[in-house]
């Protein structure tokens, strides 16, 4: 097991005396150390973002625990492990990670992280060449990070989290602000990088064509608490995503259109829209 949240509530102080917000309620969460790629969904408030952050312990539980690869977290904060050895098994890829790039070149931010875990100056520079291929940024490696374009500042920002080889990776809403083009070329970066590396990716998003086309799991979160946690198909059959405020994939609403109109039978694959144009030219011959 890589994650796992045991009855874990989280509590926001409040402005008065003893006053408090309730973010997360009876999280009861597995998350395997490998081989998954899950979304986490909900409307805004409903506590994905904090969530996401107990998976690295950014933030500590108010009650329950959350155990971490081989350590367990509580709100006992004496008794926790030391928190950089547990985020070096989970990176954490923010929103807008490019706003804390900070040194001169690619190559040394980058290589920034690993030296922060304690790799060897030599091995850190390895670790941050051998990304910067699967990123295919290698040409950008002794330029400032502050004169690429937003696609290209956000991939160096993915790879100073990547050099380090934590085991699972966090994404928070990983495509906001960037363009349709942009969008896809990350989540296809993160896509073979998961099949490549068999790393699990857990990761926020809004968007339901992103979570159809590459989730392998979705978790909803609903007014505080988990109110769905399974597959993408058994999510959008039924009203379970209309209850938790989410809207149909496009490629979705598309099938249901041409089973109405057109008498079909196609079933929730997951298709892309690609591939069930493609199909519907096969039903054409």
């Amino acid at each position: 097991m890589g994650i796992s949240f045991q009855n874990v509530e989280y509590k926001y102080p409040g402005i008065k005396r003893k006053s408090f917000t309730l973010a997360l309620e009876n999280i009861n969460l597995n998350i395997n150390k490998e081989g998954e790629f899950i979304a986490i969904v909900g409307k805004t408030g409903s506590g994905k973002s904090t969530l996401l952050q107990h998976m690295n312990a950014l933030k500590l539980p108010s009650s329950g625990k959350v155990k971490i690869f081989d350590y367990e977290i509580t709100n006992k904060k004496r008794k926790n492990p030391k928190l950089k050895d547990v985020r070096k098994n989970v990176g954490f890829v923010f929103q807008f990670p490019e706003y804390q790039l900070f040194e001169d070149t690619v190559i040394k931010d980058i290589m920034f992280a690993p030296k922060n875990f304690g790799f060897k100056k030599e091995d850190a520079e390895k670790e941050a060449i051998n990304v910067m291929k699967l990123l295919h940024i290698t040409n950008l490696k002794d330029k400032s990070p502050f004169n690429l374009s937003g696609g290209q500042m956000r991939k160096v920002a993915i790879a100073g989290v990547l050099a380090y080889n934590p085991e699972i990776v966090l994404l928070d809403e990983p495509t906001r602000g960037l363009d349709p083009k942009g969008q896809e070329e990350i989540m296809e970066l993160f896509n073979d990088i998961h099949k490549k590396t068999n790393k699990t990716f857990v990761m926020i998003t809004h968007d339901m064509d992103i979570v159809y086309k590459y989730a392998t799991r979705v978790v909803v979160l609903n007014d505080t608490k988990i109110t769905y946690d399974g597959n993408k198909e058994d999510l959008f059959k039924d009203n379970t995503y209309l209850e938790n405020h989410l809207s149909k994939p496009n490629v979705l609403l598309l099938i249901d259109y041409l089973n109405e109109k057109l008498n079909l039978n196609l079933d929730y694959d997951s298709y892309d829209i690609n591939e069930l144009l493609g199909k519907l030219g096969d039903i054409n011959e």
